[in-house]
C-alpha cells in the first residue's frame, strides 16, 4: 500500500501545479466602486489602488502604489468623451506614444472581455508628463511605462491609461488586467 500512495501523492501534487502560472497563483483582489460607470459599462476597481478626487476631462483617477525602489507611484486615467468623441483607436494609440522619447512602436493587441471590444496597448521609454490646459510636458520622468486599455462601451469608447515606473506598472499589470476583465455593461 505505501509503494502505491506514495507516486498517487507526488501525481496529485503535480497536477494541482499543472496549468498555474504565477499570475493565476495571486488572486487579485477587486472592489466596488459605484462611481466606477460610464458609458454603458461598468467596472471593479483593484483593492490597492485609490482613488483620487476628481479632475476636469476624467471620470476616475486612481493611485497605484510605488513597487520598491520606484521614487513615485503610478496612476490610472479613466477618460469618457462623449458618445463618438475622442478620436478612432489607432489616433489614441499614437498620441499616446507620442507622449514618450525613444518609446518605439506600440505593442497592441484586441480581444472581447464580457462582449465588448477592447484594445489593450503598452509603451515603454521616457515619459514626457503631459499636463495642464495645453497637455505640456512636466517633465521627462526615464524608465517609465503606459498600459492603456480602450473599451468600445455601448455609448461611446472609454479609454484607460495607466502610466508609471517600469517597476510599479510591472508589479500592477495583473491587477490593471484584472481590472480591464471585470467591465461589463
Amino acid at each position: 500500500m505505501k509503494h502505491t500512495l506514495f507516486p498517487l501523492i507526488i501525481f496529485a501534487a503535480f497536477l494541482a501545479g499543472c496549468g498555474k502560472d504565477s499570475s493565476q497563483q495571486s488572486q487579485v483582489n477587486l472592489k466596488e466602486d459605484p462611481s466606477a460607470a460610464v458609458a454603458g459599462i461598468r467596472w471593479l476597481l483593484p483593492e490597492r489602488w485609490t482613488k483620487q478626487d476628481e479632475r476636469p476631462m476624467r471620470v476616475a483617477t486612481y493611485t497605484i502604489p510605488a513597487a520598491e525602489g520606484d521614487g513615485e507611484p503610478g496612476e490610472c486615467a479613466v477618460f469618457y468623451f462623449g458618445g463618438g468623441q475622442g478620436g478612432d483607436i489607432d489616433m489614441n494609440i499614437q498620441r499616446w506614444g507620442s507622449q514618450f522619447e525613444d518609446a518605439g512602436a506600440a505593442e497592441k493587441s484586441s480581444s472581447q472581455v464580457n462582449g465588448l471590444n477592447v484594445t489593450r496597448v503598452e509603451i515603454a521609454g521616457t515619459y514626457l508628463a503631459p499636463g495642464g490646459p495645453m497637455m505640456e510636458s512636466q517633465g521627462r520622468k526615464e524608465n517609465f511605462r503606459l498600459l492603456g486599455a480602450i473599451v468600445e462601451g455601448p455609448e461611446g469608447t472609454v479609454f484607460y491609461k495607466f502610466t508609471g515606473p517600469a517597476n510599479t506598472l510591472n508589479a500592477a499589470k495583473g491587477e490593471f488586467d484584472a481590472m480591464v476583465g471585470s467591465i461589463k455593461e
